[in-house]
């Protein structure tokens, strides 16, 4: 619309001048070599015109003859760069789709034609990898490390390379590198497991602070590896430093209401202090939270020197927050058990054993304890609970890349990753037992599937308030024997 206006605008000024010119008429008189020429002012502005116009063609067409040789060999080299280009397409598509030969062929035409360009290097990075050439693959990454442009591809390259052949510090250095020079979540991340796997938790936190700011790990993830760290610095200076743990335990369950670990060391420090006022309401807001065994056993043993009959009742309080949760009738039960208060613990175990089809190993444990400590070690039932659990299902408990452990750890024993424990119910193996005629190597092995366990009679008037299960004699296999679970470290 502007460019129209303007448009409108000239025309006016010229038809303008015309009409100027036009109302001063005059006469051009031109005197050359014996000619004269009279003409108007008109035809001679005309004459002047169509001259400046021929000579700018004429100088056109010279400059043209006199540039066609670098006219002729840029357009070559707009020809080769863009079959350069094409092959360099084709090799990445070939290197994505692990066709190796093509992608050599196609880095070979690409370096022909294009020469070391950033694009060239990584594909001939991405072939070398692909070969298995792991030495020219360094080469190249090398290579664009002395570039500015290519820098951090190379940095990163390199240290790809170098963890792939478990030079840890080579690695650590290039991340190093990269992260100087611009915060990256690749270098963050690798700085961040250098740190958690040699429990640099201070050099840890710095990093993690540094993806906050930069934005590379969200807030939410940034406040959880925070709390994660601090709680295992507050671990390590529980004994040593107890003031500056309390406050990392306070900040860490401030930052991740969730992490029972930070909850449960919090409250131990408190009740150290003396303060078992603010440990309990801590623990009582974590339970209601997440009701985890951990928080309990701490509830109730919040207080050292109390009497069994003390921790019981302690156990009801912290029951009574959460009445349907099975966390807490399995605490109530136990505290009861300790107490020797058998009638109660049946009480509190029985709505547990109605409710569940398969009672877990920690239940089943719990209720051979307290016929052992009811009836005697020799008693039918110790030996009917302990053949059930050990066929029951198991129990929550740490777990990080497939290990187990009784203990929370800020970081994963396998990858060093940080906060990779969860608790949670390892997977069960799937097998069936041998049959006797298996035993004998002349005879082939048979598979017996494992029978179901019978099914729970109905609590009748009189009865107990527990259904005890029905099995033979044999007490089956005994609690020692190797389980086929994951590992445990300590």
């Amino acid at each position: 619309m502007i460019r129209l206006i303007l448009f409108l605008c000239f025309l006016a000024l010229a038809a303008l001048g015309l009409s100027w010119l036009a109302d001063r008429p005059g006469e051009i008189a031109l005197t050359w070599q014996g000619y004269k020429i009279e003409t108007s002012i008109f035809v001679g502005m005309a004459a002047v015109l169509a001259t400046c116009i021929a000579f700018l063609v004429l100088w056109t067409a010279i400059r043209f003859v006199l540039r066609l040789p670098s006219f002729i060999a840029l357009s070559e080299r707009a020809r080769k760069r863009n079959k350069g280009y094409q092959a360099l397409t084709r090799g990445m598509i070939a290197a994505a789709a692990g066709d190796m030969r093509y992608a050599a062929r196609a880095t070979q035409d690409a370096e022909k034609l294009l020469g070391a360009e950033p694009l060239t290097l990584l594909l001939r990075a991405q072939t070398a990898q692909l070969e298995g050439n792991r030495a020219l693959s360094e080469k190249t990454f090398a290579q664009m490390v002395e570039d500015p442009q290519t820098r951090l591809l190379g940095l990163r390259g390199l240290h790809a390379e170098a963890l792939r052949r478990g030079d840890q510090e080579s690695a650590h250095l290039y991340a190093t590198q990269a992260q100087a020079i611009t915060p990256l979540g690749w270098a963050g991340e690798a700085l961040l497991g250098w740190h958690v796997r040699r429990a640099e938790w201070p050099a840890a936190l710095g990093i993690v602070e540094a993806n906050r700011k930069h934005k590379i790990i969200p807030r939410e993830g940034a406040d959880r590896q925070r709390a994660v760290l601090l709680t295992a610095m507050a671990r390590e200076a529980a004994d040593s430093h107890p003031d500056e743990a309390l406050r990392d335990a306070r900040e860490a369950t401030k930052l991740a209401p969730s992490l029972v670990p930070a909850h449960v060391l919090t409250a131990q420090l408190l009740a150290r202090r003396g303060d078992l006022r603010k440990a309990s309401r801590l623990l009582e807001g974590a339970w209601r939270l997440s009701p985890h065994p951990e928080i309990a056993d701490a509830y109730v043993h919040l207080r050292a020197g109390d009497a069994a009959q003390e921790r019981q009742e302690r156990a009801q309080r912290l029951a009574d927050l959460m009445p349907q949760d099975a966390e807490s009738t399995l605490m109530l039960g136990r505290a009861s058990l300790e107490a020797r208060q058998f009638e109660k613990a049946r009480a509190a175990l029985g709505p547990l054993l109605l409710s569940e089809e398969r009672p877990s190993r920690r239940l089943c444990l719990l209720m051979a304890d307290l016929e052992q400590m009811e009836h005697g070690a020799q008693s039918g039932p110790v030996r009917e609970w302990l053949a059930r659990a050990a066929r029951s299902p198991r129990d929550p408990i740490w777990m990080a890349d497939g290990v187990t452990s009784d203990r929370w750890e800020p970081a994963s024993p396998v990858t060093g990753k940080l906060d990779a424990f969860r608790w949670e119910v390892p997977q069960e193996r799937l097998s069936a037992p041998l049959t006797d005629l298996a035993l004998d190597n002349s005879l082939p092995a048979v598979d017996t599937p494992t029978m179901a366990p019978p099914p729970r009679p109905k609590t009748m008037p009189g009865q107990a308030l527990y259904p005890m299960p029905s099995v033979p004699d044999d007490p089956g296999p005994a609690l020692d024997e190797k389980d086929d679970s994951e590992p445990r470290f300590s």
